[in-house]
């Protein structure tokens, strides 16, 4: 069965997924590459900062924190 695409800001904390697709552009999108966000990267949702954003997530081995509004331009599907 094909999972749903979702925003990576609604990913839940513990879950993995995998990069489908950027819809930013411009520099936050050149910014996203940079940290090893293509298609079919796989992605976990680590932990929430106290306040609830940003949340960090483990990318390719790296934590990387995103404020809510960057991961949300960012489309993934659970694995």
């Amino acid at each position: 069965m094909k999972e749903k695409i979702i925003p990576l800001n609604c990913l839940p904390i513990g879950k993995k997924a995998r990069v489908k697709e950027l819809i930013s552009d411009g520099t936050v999108r050149r910014r996203m590459l940079d940290l090893g966000l293509i298609t079919d990267t796989v992605i976990e949702a680590l932990q929430r900062s106290p306040s609830g954003d940003p949340i960090a997530y483990d990318i390719r081995g790296a934590v990387i924190a995103l404020r809510s509004d960057e991961a949300s331009k960012i489309l993934v599907e659970a694995i």
